[in-house]
């Protein structure tokens, strides 16, 4: 069985073709910077154009969508009601759900008869309990708005459990683990006998940890502040928390690579705020599991600074706790959610 994947960011495409019975990438692209002033392609469905694929020979389109709300609380097979669905929650990811959908769009006009399946990063956390997910907000906030903490990353932290689980030698239904997913976006999950039971992003992508440029935890009133006091409007107290914080707003740069190799007082403390915070929500998802069976480490940072790594597990509480450093693969992860989703639909 062949899959392609198509994993459309706001300005970025990534697109990978999988024979799944070897695992193996037949094709890879990656196209950036798209609709950027200069750049080669001011659209997805031009870049998408641009990709020389045998369509004919693919069983299905397996597509990331960030946001599935409560409404998709698993993958599914895209038609128009569903894309309609999908597009209902673009307020809740305003920055990634349109582009996604725009990678489904482009694929149905390229390939009209095949597959086109959505895989979520929120479904993997929908087995969080309900004092997990809920805010203590006025209830109907959560009935008729539905606020509450949805998570994201959900097809990264899926993947690496999986692996840590084959590493250890044990069942993912009997296994527990803290994931930690370290990127220019990064989160946390509590992975309770293989299914997520709490992680640090909430309603959208910004809340938990300190990140590139999004600031993560931050006392809420701070909004009001800002806006009463200084006068910001909603777009531009969202722009701050959004783009202008996290390692950016501290020390004026948003890759830990440059920060690690900088020795003033501005970057030593940006990278000890990203890495206390690490610490506070592994030292309560130890509280939440009782026992955990690995630290996992995935994403770019994650994956490639010792350093941080080393920073973080300084802490007494877990300096002895099982480490493992696993790449993410959520392309791969994407592709055997469509595979389930085709075997499912014949069974």
């Amino acid at each position: 069985m062949r899959i392609a994947v198509i994993n459309a960011g706001s300005s970025s495409l990534k697109f990978k073709l999988f024979d799944m019975q070897t695992k193996k990438v037949l094709q890879e692209e990656l196209i950036e910077h798209i609709g950027e002033k200069g750049a080669k392609f001011s659209s997805h469905h031009d870049a998408l154009e641009s990709i020389d694929v045998d369509f004919s020979s693919i069983d299905a389109i397996g597509h990331r969508v960030v946001h599935g709300g409560e409404i998709f609380k698993e993958s599914v097979i895209v038609d128009t009601e569903i894309l309609s669905l999908i597009e209902t929650l673009n307020p809740l990811a305003p920055l990634h759900n349109p582009a996604n959908i725009e990678g489904i769009k482009v694929a149905q006009s390229k390939a009209p008869k095949i597959a086109q399946v959505a895989v979520f990063d929120t479904t993997f956390h929908a087995t969080m309990p309900k004092e997990a997910y809920m805010y203590a907000l006025p209830h109907e906030l959560y009935e008729e708005h539905k606020i509450r903490r949805y998570g994201f990353h959900g097809t990264s932290h899926s993947y690496v459990s999986k692996e840590a689980a084959k590493e250890l030698g044990q069942s993912i239904e009997s296994t527990n683990l803290i994931t930690l997913h370290l990127g220019n976006g990064a989160s946390v999950c509590a992975i309770e006998n293989g299914k997520s039971i709490d992680t640090s992003m909430g309603f959208t992508p910004l809340e938990g940890l300190v990140m590139g440029s999004r600031c993560g935890d931050i006392d809420p009133a701070i909004v009001l502040y800002m806006q009463r006091e200084m006068g910001l409007s909603v777009a531009e107290v969202d722009k701050v928390l959004n783009k202008k914080s996290g390692l950016l707003g501290i020390c004026g740069a948003n890759d830990v690579r440059s920060v690690l190799k900088r020795e003033d007082e501005s970057a030593d403390l940006a990278i000890k705020m990203l890495v206390r915070r690490v610490q506070k929500y592994i030292g309560a998802y130890m509280a939440l599991l009782g026992r955990v069976d690995a630290l996992v480490f995935t994403g770019g940072i994650g994956e490639n600074s010792e350093y941080i790594r080393e920073a973080v597990l300084q802490s007494p509480l877990f300096r002895d706790s099982k480490v493992l450093v696993i790449k993410t693969d959520e392309e791969l992860e994407i592709a055997g959610e469509c595979v389930r989703v085709l075997q499912s639909r014949k069974d």
